[in-house]
This record gives structure tokens, C-alpha cells and sequence, in this order.
């Protein structure tokens, strides 16, 4: 699935992390997310494998994952698509109870707090899109297709709850040392609307976060799902809908769909008759939709796996086939015509406090930005917060700050020389 989208980019500079030499502060020289500031945000989810978010929701309100699009226009196109999706294809959840062929069923995550040291990331294939660590990763994570994740996609999700930061890997391996490689990350600020640069792609073909898109059964369990699902389609074409950043185009038909469409289940649909649980997705895809983030097997639903799901409720899903969904209006589509451009974030200054220090020593890294969504400094701190963060470095260390919106990334360095 994934692979489509690499395959068709030109990416070069894949270097990864080779090592972490500075050594976390504790975060009393500034107010930066990576120095272990807690984010109240997300102070109530619980922590562990599959650990609920307990009516956390990610991002704002007002984000377009978490819109209310029940009473939005239908697309002008939207019989066209149905038609080329194949109206009688129905909905299949891509998740459950248990195992399928070895393997959990989902797309499994991990919430973390403040005890889970961050680790080096070594990129493999696709760094000049990624986001760079250290990156709060167990080297326990779970990996979608456990305990045979196989050559898949591989992915890792990984909630921060002390500072409310998601990170996504694909294409993840782990190290003896604790690291790992992966293919390419995207790091998302779960306080924020962060978007990836145009053109981007992500931990997902779409350019788009995957841990918000995911039928949860802690969501079940509470009564309500209140965002847009994830899923996927055989074909797409080269163009993108927000809040998608990338496409990853196998078809040219005009009917096949662009990156970030999003299907709803009509409002006159009868969900009377399915299972409770199943009623709760389905109200969900009335309210919020369903948005296509990569090609795969179509009308498929991402969800994280859990054994609290009833696999034979789960299956009544396939009752309901594309014809019941229409599309709500695209608008704008962008193509390789009309890519939105505009300037990536300046960086005014980066600098120490001291340059020249004795290993272990408290330096305060200081930054001045302008027109950034998010912001990483690496190695040590990882994604960050405010204008300054401590790092205690144990040899001469480069750190580069990276400032990065939806026109792309600027850098800067300075080096902190260890007597």
C-alpha cells in the first residue's frame, strides 16, 4: 500500500540520527514540550498498550478530522466516484479481537509518559519527509502485524501524554541498543492544527496522522466516536483534498478518488438493526465521515486492535456497501497545478547559553522562529514547545532546530564544544 506512494517519490539526504550524545534536561531552563514540561491536555489518558484516552480527543475542535460535516454539500462527482469504488463493495472493519493469520488485527498504539527515555531514529529510506528524533519509543512498541508484522507497513504510534505529542513510524524495526530504524516518522502536536509541508507524505500515504483516524474501543465503550475514521481505496489519483498533504497515484481515472476524500454515511441509512457498538461507528460516519488516507483493499476501516471487540458484531459492517455513502463536496482539490506555495518558517537565532563546557554541564539552548507549526531540536530534546530548552551535553554535540509549517522546513545549528 504504502510502498505506492515511495516508490513514486525522489528522495534523497536519508540520514537518520547516528546517536544522542546530550542528555535530556529537566526542563527548568525554558518551557519546551521535549523538556518535560507536562501538557495538561492530555492528563487524563492512561498509559500502556491500547490504554484509553479517557474523552481525550486530538487536536482542536475545529480541526478537520474532528468537523461535523453531516449537514455539508455533496460533491457535484460524488455518483461518478461511487460508481468507480463500486457501489456493492461494503464497508470491512480492518480490525477486531484476536488474531487474523498470526497477527493482532489493527493498528496497534502505545501511550507513554515521562518515564519512557527518548530514542535515536534511524531513517532507512525516506528522511528528506520525516521527522527527526529523539522519539519517546519503547523498544517494546507494538507493531501493526504483531507478533508477525512480516514485510507490512509496519507502523508505530506512540502517545506522549506528558507533553501531548503523537509520533508515527513506518516501516519500523527495533534495535538492541534501544533505537530504531524506520523509513519515515512525522511527529504531530496533539494541542494544535499542525499539517505536513505540502507534498509531504507522512507515516501514512495521505500526509495524514494516523492515530486520530482509528475506531478505538475505549470511544466504543464511552457511547460516542467524535471524529472522522480512516480507510482506504484500491485507486487514486494524483490530487489531495485537505486535510491530505500527498497523493500516491495509481490511477488517472477522473472518477478515482483524491487523497483526503471524505465518504458519509447517508442520514437516511437505518442503523436500527445492528449491534449497539456497531451503531456507534456508523453514527460516527454520519456525523464526521470516513477520510481516505492510502490505497489499499477498498472500504476498509483502520481501528486499533483490542479483545474487548466482538468480532461477529464487527462483521455486520459489511451490510453496509459504498452505494449507502456519498461524497462531500472537495473543495479545493489541489494538483500539480495548484500545490499551495508560500514561505517556510525563518529562524532568527539559535544559540547556548555557553559554547564551551564540561561534560554534564546545564546549557540552555534559545530560539527565535516565525511562522512555524512545530519545532524539533535534535538530538536530545526532540519535539519542543516555547523559546528555550536545557540539555546536559557529555561530548562536543551539534544541535539543529527544525522549523517546519505547511511550505516546508528551515534549520539552524550551534555546537556546544565539550572540554
Amino acid at each position: 500500500m504504502f510502498a505506492v506512494v515511495l516508490l513514486a517519490l525522489v528522495m534523497a539526504g536519508c540520514g537518520g540520527g547516528t546517536g544522542s550524545p546530550g542528555q535530556l534536561g529537566d526542563g527548568s531552563g525554558g518551557n519546551g514540550g521535549g523538556g518535560g514540561t507536562p501538557n495538561q491536555a492530555c492528563a487524563s489518558v492512561s498509559t500502556g498498550i491500547g490504554a484509553s484516552l479517557n474523552g481525550f480527543r486530538p487536536f482542536t475542535s475545529s480541526n478537520l478530522w474532528n468537523q461535523d460535516i453531516s449537514s455539508a454539500s455533496v460533491d457535484p462527482n460524488s455518483t461518478a466516484i461511487i460508481n468507480f469504488i463500486g457501489p456493492g463493495i461494503g464497508l470491512h472493519p480492518d480490525f477486531g479481537a484476536g488474531e487474523y493469520n498470526g497477527s493482532t488485527m489493527g493498528i496497534p498504539y502505545v501511550v507513554v509518559d515521562k518515564s519512557q527515555s527518548p530514542m535515536t531514529i534511524n531513517f532507512t529510506a525516506y528522511g528528506d519527509e520525516s521527522d527527526p528524533g529523539p522519539m519517546p519509543v519503547p523498544s517494546n512498541a507494538p507493531i501493526e502485524g504483531d507478533p508477525n508484522p512480516g514485510n507490512g507497513d509496519r507502523h508505530v504510534l506512540v502517545v506522549d501524554k506528558n507533553n501531548c505529542f503523537l509520533y508515527e513510524l513506518y516501516s519500523s524495526y527495533p534495535n538492541q541498543d534501544g533505537s530504531w530504524d524506520a523509513a519515515s516518522t512525522a511527529i504531530w502536536d496533539l494541542t494544535a492544527d499542525e499539517q505536513r509541508p505540502w507534498t509531504w507524505t507522512s507515516a501514512d500515504a495521505a500526509g495524514l496522522p494516523i492515530f486520530p483516524g482509528l475506531a478505538r474501543y475505549d470511544e466504543v465503550a464511552a457511547g460516542k466516536i467524535e471524529h472522522a475514521l480512516r480507510f482506504t481505496l484500491a485507486q487514486s489519483r494524483a490530487a489531495m483534498v485537505p486535510p491530505a498533504s500527498h497523493w500516491a497515484a495509481n490511477s488517472t481515472d477522473p472518477s478515482s478518488a483524491p487523497m483526503g476524500m471524505r465518504l458519509r454515511l447517508k442520514a437516511g441509512y437505518d442503523i436500527s438493526g445492528f449491534p449497539p457498538s456497531v451503531q456507534i461507528i456508523l453514527t460516527a460516519l454520519k456525523k464526521y465521515g470516513m477520510i481516505m488516507a492510502d490505497n489499499g483493499s477498498s472500504m476498509y476501516i483502520s481501528g486499533a486492535p483490542d479483545d474487548h471487540w466482538s468480532n461477529d458484531d464487527l462483521h455486520t459492517l459489511g451490510q453496509v456497501t459504498a452505494g449507502d455513502f456519498e461524497v462531500v463536496k472537495m473543495n479545493p482539490i489541489y494538483t500539480d497545478s495548484n500545490v499551495p506555495q508560500g514561505s517556510a518558517p525563518s529562524i532568527a537565532s539559535f544559540t547556548a547559553s555557553s559554547n564551551n563546557v564540561s561534560a554534564g554541564t546545564a546549557v540552555t539552548l534559545n530560539w527565535s522562529t516565525s511562522n512555524a507549526s512545530y519545532l524539533i531540536v535534535s538530538p536530545s530534546a526532540g519535539a519542543v514547545r516555547g523559546t528555550s530548552i536545557q540539555v546536559k551535553p557529555n561530548q562536543t554535540t551539534t544541535y539543529t532546530l527544525y522549523a517546519t509549517n505547511q511550505y516546508g522546513r528551515n534549520t539552524a545549528t550551534v555546537t556546544i564544544t565539550v572540554q
